[in-house]
């Protein structure tokens, strides 16, 4: 019988040689350098970054934006700053964090770079009625110092200007000009950095190099960024030739890669974690009782075996990339005796009178998803949980994940990654877990908030350290608002001849440095 990895791999052989094949010739040699990178995730057809947290919109912006730091987060290794738009920074007082900026750059619209940009982003972008303002520590008062110095204050808002340290890699900076018309700034993004956008037909976007780029003009002309979300789709068309990238590939599929002529995988640890968050404003799980319980019928081991090594065993609701991690010692633990002691102390005796629950995954944007939901299910099941698990393809998902304006959401328990590029923690605990955000899983728990704006108000990061690894995280153990499965590991595949690329472990590509040979 010829296994799933045996007719990858066979195919992968026959495909290449053809594609080998097709390209030779002067022709080729004359063609532009087209990056054709398949997507696991959508576009939404808003280009105002403010306006979602989506992953692969957020993937795509990387190309196009740049932010004030830059942040190459590697495994084992301390996380630094180093330049971007900012050439320089410094922590004034407790309130105020300056940044001496570069000269020289220019929007892709042609409008220079200035400090008017940086205060009409943030203080845009921090105002709480803005979707992706959950990325932001809080609100923030910008001044304008002159033309190539900001100061962010804090000071009106209670907590320190430290809290933008890491931040600052990752929000990406709007022009001013945009921010004040929405209309334009929706309808096409405009940034500063190494790739300009062109265009959306259907499924792909096209960017082109940018010519003015302040890092030097890109090697590759053109990328196309196509929204691919069948795992298996991505991969052949990888190794046919279509595809340059190929991303978040299934551990089977990045295997199959070994040995390959004209295809190399890369793999590494990421700034996710996989969760099964509760709707914890919604019967059951508004009570902490059954939330917990729910834990305690799932054996992680399971997972992770299913997994293999698209999976790290971790027991934190954050990555090890991330400041402040620290496996918890009263993590939940597969336990179905605790399991129904909670049960029954909640009023569900055997999960007697638990209504119908429904858990919501995806198909295609991580691997094994639909498979672990499987699993899970069937735990819960044995411990008196009725649990149907709703499959969604990746741009239906997204729709189905985020609580609606009346502040409920589908079903009852959906699986969820957070990846976020920057070492900064509160990108993670805030959007899923303060109350003002909870974009997922909707806890109110004062208990909650209050660990949260303790650790963020900290006078210094040892401060701050210790309350995240004795505070923060044993509580939230102890709520359960959401079950963190596992700290997930990316895979992606890339043609050989592509070189220079840089894989942020949140999921983006740099391509600034990046070339065809």
């Amino acid at each position: 019988m010829i296994t799933r990895r045996e007719l990858l791999a066979s195919t992968g052989a026959v495909v290449a040689a053809a594609s080998l094949a097709s390209i030779a010739g002067p022709a080729a040699a004359q063609a532009k350098k087209t990056v054709v990178l398949a997507s696991m995730g959508p576009v939404t057809g808003n280009w105002d970054p403010t306006s979602h947290t989506t992953l692969g919109q957020s993937n795509f912006e990387k190309f196009v934006f740049s932010h004030l730091t830059r942040c190459q987060m590697e495994e084992g290794k301390v996380p630094e700053l180093e330049p971007d738009l900012a050439v320089s920074w410094q922590l004034i007082d407790a309130n105020t964090l300056e940044f001496k900026l570069r000269d020289g750059v220019k929007f892709h619209d042609g409008k220079d770079f200035g400090a008017e940009d940086v205060k009409a982003t943030m203080e845009y972008a921090s105002n709480p009625e803005r979707p992706a303002a959950s990325f932001y520590p809080g609100r923030v008062d910008v001044e304008v110092v002159d033309r190539l110095t900001v100061r962010l204050s804090t000071a009106k808002h209670g907590y320190p200007a430290s809290a933008f340290w890491f931040i600052s890699s990752f929000l990406p900076i709007l022009s001013a000009k945009d921010v004040a018309d929405p209309a334009t700034l929706q309808k096409r993004p405009n940034g500063t950095n190494a790739f300009k956008y062109v265009e959306t037909v259907g499924d792909r976007s096209t960017l082109a190099a940018n010519d003015a780029y302040y890092g030097g003009r890109p090697k590759i002309d053109q990328i196309v960024y196509a929204y691919v979300p069948d795992a298996n789709t991505r991969l052949l068309g990888l190794m046919n030739g279509e595809y340059q990238i190929a991303e978040r590939l299934e551990p089977e599929q990045y295997a199959s890669l070994a040995g390959n002529a004209t295809v190399v995988g890369h793999r590494g640890l990421s700034t996710e974690n996989k969760y099964l968050h509760f709707r914890c404003n919604k019967a059951p799980f508004d009570d902490p009782r059954i939330r917990l319980a729910a834990c305690h019928a799932i054996d992680r081991e399971q997972i992770l075996m299913l997994m293999g090594d698209a999976a790290s065993a971790t027991s934190c609701f954050i990555s090890p990339m991330k400041f402040g991690f620290k496996d918890i010692e009263t993590y939940p633990k597969y336990d179905p005796e605790e399991c129904q002691r909670l049960l029954a102390e909640a009023g569900f005796p055997n999960g007697e009178g638990l209504p119908p629950l429904e858990y919501i995954t995806s198909i295609g944007f991580y691997p094994k998803t639909k498979e672990y939901g499987e699993i899970i299910t069937a735990m819960m099941a044995e411990q008196g949980f009725n649990v149907q698990l709703t499959v969604l393809e990746p741009a239906a998902w997204e729709q189905a994940i985020y609580r609606a304006a009346d502040g409920q959401g589908q079903g009852h328990m959906c699986d969820v990654g957070w990846m976020t590029g920057s070492p900064e923690p509160d990108l993670v605990l805030r959007p899923n877990w303060h109350s003002k955000a909870a974009l997922i899983t909707g806890v109110n728990d004062p208990e909650i908030d209050a660990v949260l704006d303790e650790e963020r108000g900290a006078a210094t990061p040892e401060e701050r350290l210790k309350i995240l690894q004795e505070k923060v995280f044993p509580l939230m153990a102890q709520k359960s608002p959401s079950f963190s499965l596992f700290s997930a590991v990316n895979f992606h595949g890339a043609a050989k001849g592509l070189q220079g690329a840089y894989y942020f472990p949140n999921g983006p590509i740099d391509l600034s440095k990046a070339d065809l040979v």
